[in-house]
């Protein structure tokens, strides 16, 4: 099954707003380029990522017409795969490769984010963490794919 790349986020700072990209680097062992948790090398939290059918679910459980990705604190949001069948998988976004390091899970930050029930609404909702094995730039539409 093959999905798309719909939208990328990166946070240069903690605390910073999410800056949204049409484009970005994906950088072994670090991550996104830009993005605060490229800092440093290793890790599990080099990406994270969201199904864009899942931001449908939480605006429906949270009464609101639609969820700006940044709100979630995602680096990369995709349409048309099923994220959770990546989580110890691997996977490539465009021309780079990654590897599924387990579920991403939501913090009580989503309630100041998105009101009153955002934690709740988000859980089982929250996406997948990835490591970066091979970088590559990749850009908005690029396909997301199971690496067979």
């Amino acid at each position: 099954q093959v999905g798309g790349l719909i939208w990328i986020g990166v946070r240069p700072e903690r605390a910073a707003p999410v800056r949204a990209l049409d484009r970005v680097e994906l950088v072994v062992d670090r991550g996104l380029a830009g993005d605060r948790a490229g800092r440093r090398a290793g890790g599990k939290r080099q990406v994270s990522l969201i199904q864009a059918e899942h931001l449908e679910v939480i605006a429906t459980l949270m009464r609101a017409d639609r969820i700006d990705p940044a709100l979630l604190r995602r680096n990369l949001v995709v349409a048309g795969v099923p994220l959770r069948a990546l989580a110890r998988a691997r996977f490539r976004v465009g021309d780079a490769l990654l590897e599924g390091a387990g579920e991403c899970h939501p913090c009580s930050k989503m309630e100041a984010a998105l009101g009153d029930g955002g934690y709740a609404a988000t859980r089982g909702h929250g996406g997948i963490l990835a490591r970066v094995l091979e970088g590559a730039c990749v850009t908005l539409g690029d396909p997301v794919r199971a690496d067979l």
